[in-house]
């Protein structure tokens, strides 16, 4: 299996925003379109070492531009609403890079998009310049009408917590148990103002083409990929078409820190989210998905939201 690496326009990018607050580094050497990830490491060293600022993870997130996620950017840029631009942030986060992971869940009524990095250097500035750049972009995408609601960090804050309030513009708590941001449901239908469906599709072709080049697709992918296409399949049935067992595929999945229902649940939602969003009937969307009945399916979209299908609708 090959290194990870990171696309180097993201890496380029870190040094273009250093300079913008009077950090100077070296330029990267090579000219390949992805660096190595300890290559990315020895840049994010070089920046904090350089930097007297403990926040220069969030000072970096601030003059990133959604540009620097390359052919991700430009597609998260083109979807119809910012739910469809977070599907397709946590679809293709591989692409920028292979450091790290992004997924997201329902928590206590509102929705939390979850970052944990595969590092040690440096890590609490690149969870911190990972989140704030989540919302950055948000907001950017949306003409500024996304809120967030809060953001969690499991590390003690690296400077006085008002500064980090200053800079995310929202409430932000320490010692939790995930790196997350925090934001309500009714945000995931904000409309994009650069959306354009048809540049979407095209884009989406040459991310998974990107994508497979990688080389690394994670076993959690490709379940979450089947769950969509057999939306219906229990464990063992996509266990099935894995050709393992499912007590196999479960201790392969904990492997990658996932649940089978956990992502069985996510991908429904997001199947629910975007049926719902064509005018599809609640009765036939539950009869689609697999559950016993309309009720059932209810329950576990308030679950997955903190509102039912026809508050979601409206």
């Amino acid at each position: 299996m090959s290194k990870p690496t990171v696309i180097r326009r993201f890496s380029q990018a870190l040094i273009e925003a250093a300079q913008r607050i009077g950090i100077a580094t070296p330029a990267l050497a090579g000219d390949d379109d992805r660096i190595r990830l300890d290559v990315h490491d020895a840049l994010w060293q070089q920046l904090y070492q350089a930097s007297d600022d403990p926040l220069i993870g969030l000072q970096l997130a601030m003059h990133l531009q959604v540009g620097h996620l390359d052919v991700a950017g430009l597609l998260l840029m083109s979807c119809e609403t910012l739910g469809e631009a977070l599907e397709m942030y946590i679809e293709y986060h591989p692409i920028v890079s292979q450091g790290g992971e992004v997924w997201f869940h329902q928590a206590d009524g509102l929705l939390a998009l979850c970052y944990t990095g595969h590092y040690e250097v440096c890590l609490e500035a690149r969870s911190e310049m990972s989140l704030g750049y989540a919302i950055h972009l948000a907001r950017w995408c949306s003409g500024g009408r996304f809120e967030p609601h809060a953001v969690e960090f499991r590390h003690a804050p690296q400077d006085q917590p008002a500064r980090y309030r200053e800079l995310l513009g929202c409430a932000v708590h320490f010692g939790a148990t995930e790196d997350r941001l925090l934001f309500h449901p009714d945000m995931l239908a904000l409309p994009l103002i650069q959306a354009n469906p048809a540049l979407r599709d095209q884009l989406r072709g040459l991310a998974d083409q990107m994508l497979s080049r990688l080389g690394q697709r994670s076993l959690s992918a490709t379940v979450s990929e089947l769950v969509q296409q057999h939306p219906q399949a229990s464990k063992d049935e996509i266990a099935s078409l894995l050709a393992i067992s499912g007590r196999h595929l479960s201790r392969k999945l904990a492997e990658e820190g996932f649940s089978f229902k956990h992502l069985r649940d996510r991908e429904l939602q997001v199947l629910a989210v975007r049926a719902l969003q064509r005018g599809d009937k609640i009765a036939a969307i539950s009869a689609e998905l697999g559950f016993s009945d309309e009720s059932a399916f209810s329950r576990s979209f308030r679950r997955w939201t903190g509102m039912s299908p026809s508050r979601y609708r409206a």
